[in-house]
């Protein structure tokens, strides 16, 4: 580990690196990389993200540069809501019928 990762890794703790936030469409994903230590370093990064992201088909790419403090790098919204649906608890209708 270099003194820009340990640096990186510190403003994180402190919740002021910066991140490249990528949402997508297709899938309805939103991906977090970094962190890093400027913006300027977050912004030359993003290119990369992107073409792998591209790489994977994904569709309506949109992408930020924000000091940030994300708790998960990758949140993928289909998955949430399936499992939402799922945890859903069914019932029985007792007492429906006299």
């Amino acid at each position: 580990m270099n003194i820009q990762d340990i640096w990186s890794s510190a403003l994180h703790l402190v919740g002021q690196a910066w991140w490249v936030e990528i949402t997508t469409e297709r899938p309805h994903c939103t991906y977090y990389f970094g962190p890093f230590a400027t913006a300027v370093e977050a912004d030359e990064a993003k290119v990369g993200y992107v073409e792998d992201l591209e790489g994977e088909s994904a569709q309506g790419i949109q992408v930020a540069i924000k000091r940030c403090k994300p708790v998960q790098m990758t949140i993928d919204y289909e998955e949430s809501a399936r499992e939402h649906y799922n945890s859903v608890v069914k019932t029985p209708m007792s007492g429906q019928y006299g």
